[in-house]
């Protein structure tokens, strides 16, 4: 099962840079954060399956003192990157966009960037508040976070994502009805905007985000539910939860409830999962075939050292061109036709052989 576990996540990490040149060019912050996000998750998720392949052995504490906080700030980044993207989306379906300049450009790509990378820096921070002990490792799985279940719990670590994907709803049903005000002359609308999207690469936009925003809401809630499902812990003071901070809980598989370990299963996929529908969204576009083709004569080219391809169109050669080939024509004239009749059969067939072979000859054609 482990061998799966690296190969699905190390797959879903590559997957996921297919797409990268069309959101490069296009400068979109919100997509190429979802990228990095889905990437660096897949990457870790695909190390930790192969450090731990078996065994529960503390043999990394640093790289587990990082991975365990940027799983945790990826749970609130992929549902803000969505929230970006459908705002963005609701901007280009209204009239604002288009009217705004290069100031009002600059301050949305920064306000983006801080919504997709300093809002998970935070969320990141504040789970030290219900971060009972170090990090957790899980035979097969690697380093995990740690969450002492209780109220604050809750509020901190599962009400943020669900708050943001409902935001994230309302922005694109206020996306939709611009789009249903003016369906028409929608196309028009987004060549005046300057913003380089067609119809389709909009709603592959709208429908990526709505998809990966339901897939979230519906992983953090259930997520939520198996975790809680046991009941709260009781929030005495910050000294209680943070007793023996440092310690590190070990899990081989062989002491873990098989629904625990199935759920913990089905949880891990969520990231490969998640990075194989933002692949689906984007790598099979019209901008995306052509990065195919040109990533393909380069491989041939410069790889492979092959000449590149020639493509066989029909030539329309006329009379100057025709003469430089053949050289020149004697009697660029056709021979008359000649209308056999019984009286002179063998005259008229005689004189057309003579006019077929001087047309071998060359003087004609």
């Amino acid at each position: 099962m482990q061998v799966g576990l690296s190969i699905g996540a190390f797959v879903a990490a590559v997957l996921v840079l297919i797409p990268l040149p069309w959101h490069w060019r296009a400068k979109n912050i919100a997509t190429l954060s979802m990228i990095a996000w889905l990437f660096i998750s897949n990457i870790i998720f695909a190390i930790n399956s192969v450090i731990w392949a078996g065994n529960v052995m503390n043999v990394a504490p640093v790289w587990c003192d990082i991975a365990t906080k940027i799983q945790i700030g990826a749970n609130i980044a992929l549902p803000a990157c969505c929230l970006c993207i459908c705002i963005q989306l609701s901007r280009i379906a209204s009239v604002r966009l288009s009217q705004s300049g290069r100031t009002s450009k600059l301050h949305r790509m920064l306000l983006d960037a801080a919504i997709c990378w300093l809002l998970p820096v935070i969320y990141m921070a504040l789970h030290y508040v219900v971060q009972g002990h170090r990090f957790d490792i899980v035979e097969d799985f690697g380093c995990r976070p740690t969450i002492y279940v209780s109220i604050a719990a809750i509020c901190i670590i599962w009400v943020p994502p669900i708050a943001v994907a409902l935001l994230t709803v309302g922005y694109a049903g206020v996306a939709l009805t611009y789009f249903f005000r003016r369906r028409i002359t929608f196309a028009q609308h987004l060549r005046d905007s300057k913003t380089g999207l067609t119809t389709s690469q909009y709603f592959r936009l709208m429908s990526m985000a709505v998809v990966e925003m339901f897939w979230g809401l519906l992983v953090t809630s259930l997520n939520m539910w198996f975790t809680c499902q046991h009941g709260l812990r009781p929030w005495i003071s910050w000294d209680n939860v943070h007793d023996g901070f440092s310690q590190i809980a070990y899990f081989p598989t062989v002491i873990i409830p098989p629904v625990t370990l199935a759920w913990a299963y089905a949880l891990w996929w969520v990231v490969p999962i998640s990075g194989a529908l933002f692949f689906g969204f984007f790598s099979f576009g019209e901008d995306a075939m052509k990065d195919y083709r040109k990533s393909l004569r380069w491989f041939r080219t410069t790889v492979l050292r092959l000449p590149p391809p020639i493509n066989h169109h029909p030539t329309v050669m006329g009379p100057s061109s025709f003469t430089r080939l053949r050289g020149p024509i004697s009697n660029p004239t056709l021979p008359p036709i000649s209308y056999v009749t019984k009286s002179s059969k063998s005259a008229s067939r005689f004189s057309f052989s003579e006019q077929t072979s001087s047309s071998e000859d060359g003087s004609l054609v």
